[in-house]
């Protein structure tokens, strides 16, 4: 019998999740609470069915999926129901945030005798004719979640602790995110400069491969912009060892904090991007 999966929240990540398992017959569990009518358009879609906390923590499984800022606010909004629930799920957190971090989220679940189990997401929201999205799991109870392997999900087992999926899914996302910041900050530096034309021809001739992925790449990136601003905090914590690894997700979280008001704004530097980057 499938088990009973909540996921929080259904943002795009979430809601797709979501409906790889609604697809293969698992019922899904979602909050609504403080959420816009978009959220709730794309959990219906989904086939999510909308509960209270009560609700949520009678699911066998929790799926965290919120923006990384977030993550530990969910945990204890939850710790007051999880500890008074009869029967304790796995607690799954799903999001972009350091060791450090996750292990806070642990602390905050320990007394509410619920597992916790650490998760870190690679790739885009799945579909149903995608492989590329694959969901990390590492810590003791990480076999309680890896059983949603069987209902559309790829969740690959870390041999580690907690906190290992979150390293993971850092190293990963301050190359993939870190790459787009670095080449976003130089595209706009060329084009302050008026030399965007030379630098575009450069590129096609002696890196295709580059201009590619940044063509790819950038042109998605304000409209995730303000949810990658946490992420870089969060790798910037990861990385404190080495200031100037710090120094530079630091900075790649103060540019998308930015590029994330001028696309709302439909400034100039969202504009300036596009049209570097348009066929």
């Amino acid at each position: 019998m499938p088990p009973i999966v909540a996921v929080i929240a259904p943002g795009s990540m979430g809601s797709a999740v979501a409906a790889r398992l609604t697809a293969h017959g698992v019922e899904v569990r979602t909050s609504l609470a403080g959420r816009s009518p978009a959220s709730a358009a794309r959990a219906a879609k989904a086939g999510m069915h909308a509960t209270d906390d009560a609700g949520i923590v009678a699911a066998d499984i929790i799926l965290s999926i919120v923006p990384p800022g977030e993550a530990v606010a969910l945990a204890e909004r939850l710790a007051p129901a999880l500890t008074v629930a009869a029967r304790k799920p796995v607690y799954a957190d799903c999001n972009a945030i350091s060791p450090a971090t996750m292990a806070r989220i642990a602390a905050v679940l320990a007394p509410t005798g619920c597992a916790c189990v650490d998760a870190g997401i690679v790739g885009p929201p799945p579909t149903a004719d995608t492989h590329a999205t694959r969901i990390y799991l590492s810590g003791p109870e990480a076999h309680r979640v890896a059983v949603l392997g069987a209902y559309g999900l790829d969740l690959p087992v870390l041999e580690g602790p907690i906190g290992f999926a979150s390293a993971m899914k850092l190293s990963y996302a301050g190359i993939t995110k870190g790459f787009t910041a670095l080449g976003a900050m130089m595209l706009l530096a060329a084009t302050r400069a008026g030399t965007a034309g030379p630098l575009r021809a450069e590129l096609a001739q002696s890196q295709p491969q580059l201009l590619a992925w940044l063509t790819r790449q950038v042109p998605r990136m304000p409209d995730k912009a303000y949810r990658w601003v946490a992420e870089m905090e969060e790798i910037a914590s990861f990385t404190e060892a080495d200031p100037a690894a710090a120094a530079l997700f630091t900075a790649a979280a103060r540019l998308y904090d930015r590029i994330a008001a001028d696309q709302a704004a439909e400034g100039p530097e969202t504009a300036a991007l596009l049209a570097f980057l348009a066929p």
